[in-house]
């Protein structure tokens, strides 16, 4: 036997239990330890990686800062947005911050770091972080929140989170169906504009959206911006109960959906044949159609260029019959952007112009990998674009056919010749417009939408609340727009009849030879 068990000296192994003992202290402590990090080697990883944004002295005023919404952190000030630490505390928690590094922060420039630094280095960001301000001096790591009380979900605990949202008045900022389709103009202590969550996008917050991360959210609000702290009793103003919080985080998590959420290799918008076409935006035959969701990118090839954009997703179905096409176009919007409307008008940032949506297409379907350039084609691969705006309160729906042979040069084509139309609505924060026209063009300087073939499709969507106008807006690049015709009788029945037949046909042929080896019998 070795040296383990009945013959192991007494003293062995009691080294190696305190050994254990040292190792166990250190991985459980691990998190705190690692938290005083190594600020000059921090500093050094600052200056290679986060300067750009967050500027040298950490105030926020790096030279890519001004084309950020929402900004950067100013680090010199010591205030954070998202934070674990329980509601009295002052500061932050390191692992706050060591998260907010390593995972980085969605629907912000902020990426993820975990790929680059390894987390002993997060570390060493941690506590040069926290020395570019005095926030953190003579200050301990606090506590964390407690998540004591927590309440399973289900139908009846979200029912009471629904009314604890709405008398919490949290659908003035969040919207009535939780799409951030706020009623107030918001901003950040620093003056930034805000926009608040939409909440069944969950995978866009800034932070986990797990029950407990949202609980701590509700409970500590989001500091520097309008968000409150909704922790204490029920009977205090503007505050909810350790009990609501909990049905308020389960209400909060029904919300998601998943159909507004791009799926990895879904590129085409797969249109189905039905007799008749819907009658507008709101027809329950919608639903026949599936729907692809597409990310939208801010437009900075072309000036004037745009970085600071809203909205950032398309969800598109498309239907047609033997002689018409129909696309369904939704996206989420904050505001509802109607040149007239004064309450559109004192949320804007900026003049307040309408919300449009267009579809590109190539006026010449390639037969090869080339497309014509998204950005409105040009001399040489002209596109159709169907254009769609909110208008006006006098004057709604306004909508265009064009012609582009690259930006700047387009010509209206004749949009009652080619029975081109759009209408759109919006409820709840979110738009859905109906554009629909001919499947074949009525002149060369049109598309026709061919049956069964893939088709080049490009989306581009302005939010006028936002100031996006002209070429400030945002896009996609393209994909594809497949009009599948329905699989018909004869497809079905002709080769199962065949199969019969060869079936029979063999059947005899066997019966034949059998009949004849008889014979030579006999």
């Amino acid at each position: 036997m070795s040296d383990t068990g009945k013959n192991m000296k007494p003293g062995i192994i009691a080294g190696r239990i305190l050994l254990l003992l040292a190792v166990t202290i250190v991985f459980t402590l691990s998190p705190s330890i690692a938290a005083t990090g190594n600020v000059e080697n921090g500093g050094k990883l600052y200056a290679k990686k986060c300067w750009w944004c967050h500027g040298k002295e950490g105030e926020a005023d790096g030279p890519a800062a001004d084309f950020m919404i929402p900004p950067p952190r100013d680090f010199s000030e010591g205030v954070y947005k998202f934070k674990t630490a329980d509601p009295k505390a002052e500061i932050v928690r390191d692992e706050d911050l060591f998260r907010a590094i390593k995972h980085g922060m969605p629907g912000s420039a902020m990426p993820s770091w975990g790929e680059i630094f390894k987390d002993p280095e997060i570390w060493d960001l941690v506590a040069f972080i926290k020395s570019l301000t005095d926030m953190f001096e003579d200050m301990d790591n606090p506590a964390e929140i407690s998540y004591a009380g927590k309440i399973p979900s289900s139908a009846e605990s979200i029912e009471k989170g629904r009314k604890a949202f709405e008398a919490a008045k949290c659908f003035e900022c969040h919207g009535q169906a939780g799409k951030g389709n706020t009623i107030k103009k918001l901003k950040e202590d620093s003056g930034a504009k805000l926009w608040p969550r939409n909440l069944t996008k969950p995978w866009t917050f800034r932070s986990d959206y797990t029950p407990e991360a949202i609980f701590a959210r509700v409970s500590n609000g989001i500091p520097s911006t309008p968000m409150p702290s909704f922790a204490g009793e029920k009977t205090e103003k503007g505050k909810l109960s350790l009990e609501d919080r909990w049905h308020v985080v389960n209400y909060v998590m029904s919300l998601k959906d998943d159909s507004s959420k791009t799926k990895d290799g879904d590129i085409v918008v797969r249109g189905i044949q039905m007799v008749e076409l819907p009658k507008d935006e709101n027809d329950p035959a919608w639903d026949k159609a599936s729907a692809t969701a597409f990310f939208l990118v801010p437009q900075i090839i072309e000036k004037d260029r745009f970085f600071t954009p809203t909205n950032n997703l398309v969800k598109v179905r498309a239907l047609f019959n033997d002689s018409e096409v129909a696309f369904l176009v939704e996206w989420d919007d904050r505001t509802k952007s109607v040149p007239g409307d004064d309450a559109a008008a004192a949320i804007a940032w900026g003049d307040l112009t309408p919300d449009a949506l267009a579809i590109e297409t190539p006026v010449v379907l390639p037969t090869a990998s080339e497309k014509p350039y998204f950005g409105h084609g040009d001399a040489s691969h002209p596109v159709s674009m169907m254009y769609w705006n909110s208008g006006s309160v006098e004057s709604p729906n306004g909508t265009m056919l064009l012609t582009t042979t690259g930006t700047g040069n387009r010509e209206k084509s004749d949009a009652t010749a080619a029975g081109f139309s759009a209408t759109g609505s919006y409820k709840d924060g979110t738009w859905r417009v109906m554009m629909k026209r001919k499947l074949t063009a009525n002149a060369d300087t049109d598309t026709s939408f061919e049956t069964g073939r893939y088709i080049p499709i490009a989306f581009a969507n302005w939010d006028g609340s936002n100031g996006e106008v002209g070429s400030k807006h945002t896009l996609t690049s393209w994909y594809w727009l497949l009009l599948k015709p329905e699989t018909g009788n004869a497809v079905v029945v002709l080769p199962g009849l065949a199969f019969l037949l060869l079936v029979g046909g063999q059947l005899l042929f066997a019966g034949f030879l059998s009949k004849g080896r008889q014979s030579n019998k006999s």
